[in-house]
């Protein structure tokens, strides 16, 4: 079947996205010979039968009710204008085309088609190079999105190199430490030198043999500050102190340590900040004030014990917190960091099986009213940060149904190279709804949820790097790109108590992709990366390791519950894939 092509746009009156870009474009860059500003989705299909193109065009592609569709092509102004395409990067998830082909399946009840989403931007005026440089600066973004041609394609299909090996870092046992400066940069790593000669020791010495890409990439990975918090985890060697009451603090903390610890262990303990931070919860469960804390193997958010009084009688529930910072990459990608900044808080809880029901949002940006020619160098327009992160923000909970009752948004010169962006949410389940128990060798690991992408590839150890002049240029994919309607589904999913109470052990997929959330569920471990569910073909064995694709989970059954756990899945409409077993030998190995 050969590619369709149709264009939608709103009806005067309901074109809110097209006046607002004009008055941007028009006041902020101070574009005064811009005159007027049409927006339009174009959707190019293939795989659709001519009846199901019709009837998708007026349901899926375009409300008739507030826009006009166009077959083809649209009607162009008669004075001086340009037009603007821009579509996703190559491997970045759209989320537009991936709901219109799951719309037109539904439509359907057939195959799900092929479908490619673009924006089209109609400035009407007589623009200068310069003039459109500017504008170019304003609408794309290099780390998601690039200018797209204005040709129609002959067809949607992609062909792919399929990998067939993972490449060895040939002779990373032998580097100098010249060489492995070289590497630590050729590569990007987040680990300083002194990581890189341990990994090396611990090559030469113990496993006698050069690591593959892969497996520097995991432990990079693992070591990351938002995997290991290196950070927090520094030791402090010297403190000193000027004012009376921050000293006071900090003594009660040294005495708090003896208390918890004991004085020789107390002597021999690094202080550290994660201490500094622990330490008065440490306290009090030392002192039986914390009986209520949910103490459990599962690492997925902070859970307390409740009394929830359900139907006129007192049940025994579990009340879980997870705050969420994305600050690197709203930086840089400002709907889509800020969108997964939610959807991480989100799965944390919803991990552990509990039903999330409300968040809150706390920002720091420098002032959005900031003329665009001031942008700091390297950086995206502040303006162009602070709405575009509060919109992916305000989608991702909208379209999981999530109330955020709280939100504060700060300016401040100080946030100026850095932005803040916090998500923190609140959830509950029924105690009865939640098993933990220990793997053992034999049981399965489910991959449930979406499929993976390039998208999220080096995302922990993007959020441990410094921004700099480079980074909106070379961190695209280190940008994970939500998907609540599967989240959705995921939590749908976990609240049927037939299905929850089947998890063995759950770890979402955040940080570190499929070697953190599935290396860390037990000892031992074998995982066939094969079996991954993509997006695309194409996809190396490294990428499928360590790519952050959101909306995916990681569970443990028991090897009698893979049948009845799928087919609950697939009633949700969601993929579960069998990709790993536990093993008795303690070590990880992914094929």
């Amino acid at each position: 079947m050969s590619v369709n092509r149709c264009y939608s746009e709103k009806k005067p009156g309901f074109d809110v996205e097209a006046r607002s870009l004009f008055s941007s474009l028009h006041d902020l860059l101070e574009i005064k010979s811009l005159t007027h500003v049409r927006y339009l989705c174009r959707y190019d299909t293939e795989g659709l039968a001519p009846e199901a193109y019709e009837k998708a065009k007026g349901i899926v592609f375009s409300e008739p009710m507030a826009d006009v569709c166009y077959d083809e092509d649209f009607p162009r102004p008669a004075g001086a204008h340009t037009v603007l395409a821009v579509e996703p990067l190559p491997g970045q998830f759209d989320q537009r085309a991936d709901s219109c082909a799951q719309c037109i399946q539904l439509l359907t009840g057939g195959e799900r088609p092929a479908v490619a989403a673009a924006k089209i931007y109609v400035l009407e005026g007589a623009l200068s190079d310069a003039d459109l440089d500017k504008i170019r600066g304003y609408l794309i973004n290099p780390v998601e999105s690039r200018e797209a041609s204005m040709d129609k394609p002959a067809t949607l299909k992609v062909e792919y190199a399929i990998p067939t090996t993972v490449a060895s870092v040939t002779g990373f046992i032998h580097m100098d430490e010249a060489a492995l400066s070289d590497l630590l940069a050729n590569m990007g790593l987040a680990m300083d030198l002194d990581d890189l000669k341990f990994l090396q020791a611990y090559f030469r010495d113990e496993e006698k043999r050069d690591p593959t890409i892969t497996e520097v990439r995991m432990v990079d990975t693992y070591w990351s500050d938002h995997c290991r918090h290196t950070t927090f985890l520094t030791e402090i060697d010297g403190v000193k102190i000027d004012d009376p009451m921050v000293q006071d603090a900090f003594d009660r903390y040294l005495a708090a340590r003896v208390e918890v610890y004991g004085e020789e262990k107390a002597a021999k303990r690094p202080v550290t900040l994660m201490d500094i931070a622990t330490a008065g919860a440490k306290v009090l469960k030392k002192r039986g004030y914390l009986k209520n804390i949910d103490e459990s193997e599962e690492i997925n958010a902070c859970s307390i014990k409740v009394k929830a009084l359900v139907n006129g009688h007192y049940e025994d529930w579990l009340l879980m917190f997870k705050n969420e910072t994305h600050n690197h990459p709203t930086e840089i990608e400002p709907f889509g960091g800020a969108a997964t900044c939610l959807g991480g808080a989100i799965r944390d809880p919803l991990s552990g099986r509990a039903y999330v029901y409300q968040a809150m949002r706390v920002t720091g940006s420098g002032d959005p009213t900031v003329p665009f020619k001031d942008t700091l160098k390297g950086k995206l327009p502040t303006r162009k940060i602070t709405t575009g992160a509060a919109a992916g923000y305000s989608s991702y909970g909208n379209q999981i149904g999530l109330a955020t009752g709280q939100v504060t948004e700060l300016y401040d010169p100080g946030y100026v190279a850095k932005r803040m962006e916090i998500g923190a949410v609140i959830g509950a389940s029924p105690k009865a709804n939640v098993v933990r128990m220990e793997p053992k060798p034999g049981d399965i690991i489910v991959l449930l949820g979406g499929a993976t992408g390039r998208d999220g590839c080096g995302g922990a150890t993007g959020s441990s790097k410094a921004h700099t002049l480079e980074s909106i240029e070379v961190c695209g994919a280190e940008v994970q790109k939500g998907n609540p309607p599967t989240e959705r589904k995921i939590q749908r999913l976990f609240r049927d108590p037939a299905v929850s109470t089947l998890i063995k052990r759950c770890n979402d997929f955040g940080a570190g992709g499929v070697c953190v959330a599935i290396g860390e569920l037990a000892p031992g471990l074998e995982i066939d990366l094969n079996k991954v569910p993509k997006k695309y073909e194409g996809l190396d064995g490294t990428e499928l390791a360590i790519s952050e694709s959101q909306e995916r989970m990681a569970v443990v059954l028991d090897p009698k519950d893979v049948d009845a756990f799928c087919k609950a899945a697939k009633a949700e409409n969601l993929d579960a894939q069998v990709v790993a077993v536990v093993t008795a030998e303690p070590r990880l190995k992914m094929e």
